[in-house]
């Protein structure tokens, strides 16, 4: 393996890598441009061939990160739901694209990155009005971070220019408060709810935490009345092309929920009104029906569940999703474990509960030093009663 330099102009240098063809034994030379000073080129020129004598080399590619996004897209949609690949698709081709789109993937620069970044930020809403939120540009720095990943491990890239940003560096989500009522307003938001349809979502969201795919997906075989339980086995999904899907429960695990006594209640009066609603229609239920079902039986979308939500909580500065939260504040307020409140929502960790809920538990540092020194005196006045 041979290699030479040549200057092209001040400062710019031609690398030429002599190498034969394994398969034909013929002479192949291959270029590289490179800027910098004649030593730092000689030692790039010594870097690229040690690299091709270990094998270690990678051909620079000429794919644009746009081209590669569109086969980087369709190596993963086998393997996502309809909504994360759509969701991915919209902030690769929309948000990243207009930024590095037309940059080759091989000379893209950590700098590139983060200055691409800084733009979304200021700029980057396609409307022109002003920049796009730290959570939507964190989401474009996980998505660059994942694809060029993938090059790297295609050896279409050297190594992935994401994963060398500095964490000061990449997007940072500032969380928003967690908007939440009180057991009373939850109480006043179920009065006013009772003769409506959405009655029983609002149990599930209010009593249960259940999220709003977990609602729409609930079926009656899920539900255990005797023992006062549901199973969240699987979630429905919604694409903005109106695709509608059941997939497994978020973090992909189901969990068993118990249900408080008002619950069992109502699920039990709504299963028989349904059941009667149903046979007027001519159709019997059984266990296989969704729990929250139109008036003809079918089975509601996940967006429409959501707008006649707001249109009914807006009174009271809530949302559906907000009502789980509420459940999770009920439970804190109540001493309930961290732990147990992780299980019952379905989080994927513990630490996932405290860092959305650790403002709602402003007292539990107090409670930790009050039963430190409350352990400690005791122990400290066992010896002295001991020597009495």
């Amino acid at each position: 393996m041979k290699g030479c330099i040549k200057e092209r102009s001040p400062g710019h240098w031609a690398i030429i890598l002599d190498q034969r063809d394994p398969a034909t034994g013929k002479r192949k030379r291959k270029w590289h441009s490179f800027t910098g000073t004649k030593r730092a080129a000689q030692l790039e020129c010594a870097r690229l061939i040690n690299e091709m004598s270990e094998g270690a080399y990678v051909e620079p590619s000429k794919l644009t990160l746009a081209q590669f996004f569109d086969r980087w897209l369709k190596h993963i949609k086998p393997n996502v739901s309809p909504r994360t690949h759509e969701r991915y698709e919209q902030i690769a081709t929309k948000n990243i694209g207009p930024l590095l789109g037309a940059k080759l993937i091989s000379k893209l620069q950590p700098i590139e990155i983060s200055e691409a970044y800084g733009k979304a930020l200021e700029t980057g809403r396609r409307d022109g009005k002003g920049g796009l939120s730290p959570r939507t540009v964190h989401h474009m720095h996980r998505i660059l971070f994942s694809a060029l990943g993938q090059a790297e491990r295609w050896k279409l890239i050297a190594r992935n220019p994401a994963a060398l940003l500095e964490k000061r560096d990449r997007p940072k989500i500032e969380r928003k408060a967690v908007t939440t009522i009180d057991a009373a307003t939850a109480a006043t938001v179920l009065d006013a709810a009772r003769a409506r349809r959405l009655f029983i979502p609002l149990v599930l969201g209010a009593l249960c935490g259940l999220r709003r795919g977990e609602i729409v997906a609930l079926r009656w075989r899920a539900v255990d009345l005797e023992n006062g339980q549901l199973a969240v086995v699987a979630s429905t999904e919604q694409t903005d092309a109106g695709e509608i899907r059941e997939k497994e429960a978020k973090s992909g695990k189901a969990r068993t929920v118990a249900l408080p006594m008002m619950a069992v209640e109502e699920l039990r009066r709504w299963r028989v009104a349904q059941a009667e609603e149903l046979l007027k229609l001519g159709i019997r239920a059984d266990d296989s029906w969704h729990v929250f079902t139109l008036a003809d039986g079918t089975q509601m979308q996940p967006r429409s569940l959501t707008h006649a939500m707001s249109d009914f909580l807006d009174q009271w500065g809530i949302t559906l999703h907000g009502l789980r939260h509420s459940h999770a504040s009920h439970m804190l307020a109540a001493k309930v474990h961290p732990k147990v409140v992780q299980e019952r929502l379905g989080h994927s960790s513990i630490a996932v509960t405290m860092d959305i809920y650790s403002h709602l538990m402003p007292n539990m540092q107090g409670e930790a030093a009050a039963a430190v020194d409350s352990a400690l005196r005791a122990a400290i006045k066992k010896p002295a009663d001991d020597v009495g």
